[in-house]
């Protein structure tokens, strides 16, 4: 049963840090933050900060390195939303990478 529950963790883990990927590539190849919340953003880098914390004091691997992932990838995505200028950094970047 362990083993089922643990894998239900990690499958859970991996769905939940990966659903900001395409928001990032999104804002980045658009430049549009429009349609972003940033009182949604807000809450979800406070809460995947909090889960964070959790799995670093019950030493929970699986939750900490999701829930970094998300506190990253969410935080990104409000610094795009409150500083649109750095979406033309990264696309300058970008661009000179290709």
């Amino acid at each position: 049963m362990y083993d089922f529950v643990f894998w239900i963790g990690i499958a859970a883990a991996l769905f939940i840090t990966v659903a900001n990927v395409p928001q990032v590539v999104k804002i980045v190849k658009s430049g549009d933050v429009k349609s972003i919340s940033v009182l949604t953003y807000s809450a979800l880098v406070l809460g995947n900060a909090l889960w964070l914390v959790y799995g670093v004091l019950k030493q929970d691997v699986p939750i900490l390195v999701a829930n970094a992932i998300s506190t990253l990838l969410c935080t990104a995505i409000l610094l795009l939303k409150l500083f649109p200028k750095l979406i033309a950094s990264v696309q300058d970047k970008t661009m000179k990478n290709n």
